[in-house]
């Protein structure tokens, strides 16, 4: 099997979304360039990371070259959907963000999970180049797309079922 490596210079769309219902929800990062678009497999954690990261990755940026214009706008919900057809390429493993001052683009960088067997070096690697306006874009929906699940128990911080909850922190009582 030869090594998947891919990359986007620059994204058109970069974006996450979930399919399922809340608590059988599976989540998706994906990207376009003209025709090509690459899904991948994620974590809902992973996204929920990724978001915080990218807000303090942007302010480090900013910090550094405060020369650079403001980022201006922000997403659009009907811009932020998953095109079809949803066929990813594999399951992230571990996403980085990285910055090209001169192209002024920022790259997240998806690692594949290397399946059992399979070196790390040999995991296929996808790097999505965007703008710093379209990965603050990612960031927020990212935000939005994680709080669509289940709402969580102010008590014990578990996730409450539709059917209901036996919260620990309560004695097992349902609420």
């Amino acid at each position: 099997m030869s090594r998947i490596e891919i990359e986007l210079k620059p994204c058109d769309q970069l974006t996450v979304d979930a399919i399922g219902k809340p608590g059988k929800r599976v989540f998706y990062l994906q990207g376009s360039q003209e025709q090509r678009v690459i899904t991948l497999l994620v974590e809902k954690v992973q996204i929920q990371t990724m978001s915080l990261g990218v807000e303090q990755f942007l302010a480090e940026i900013s910090k550094r070259y405060p020369e650079l214009p403001p980022i201006e706008g922000g997403y659009r919900d009907e811009a932020m959907r998953i095109l079809p057809p949803v066929d990813p390429l594999f399951r992230v493993g571990d996403l980085a963000l990285a910055y090209d001052r001169e192209a002024d683009l920022a790259v997240l960088v998806a690692r594949e999970a290397a399946p059992e067997g399979v070196a790390a070096e040999e995991a296929g690697v996808v790097r999505f180049w965007c703008t710093r306006a379209q990965i603050r874009s990612l960031s927020q929906w990212s935000m939005v797309v994680a709080s669509r699940g289940r709402p969580i128990c102010p008590f014990c911080g578990e996730p409450i079922e539709p059917e209901g909850h036996f919260c620990p922190k309560k004695n097992g009582h349902k609420h």
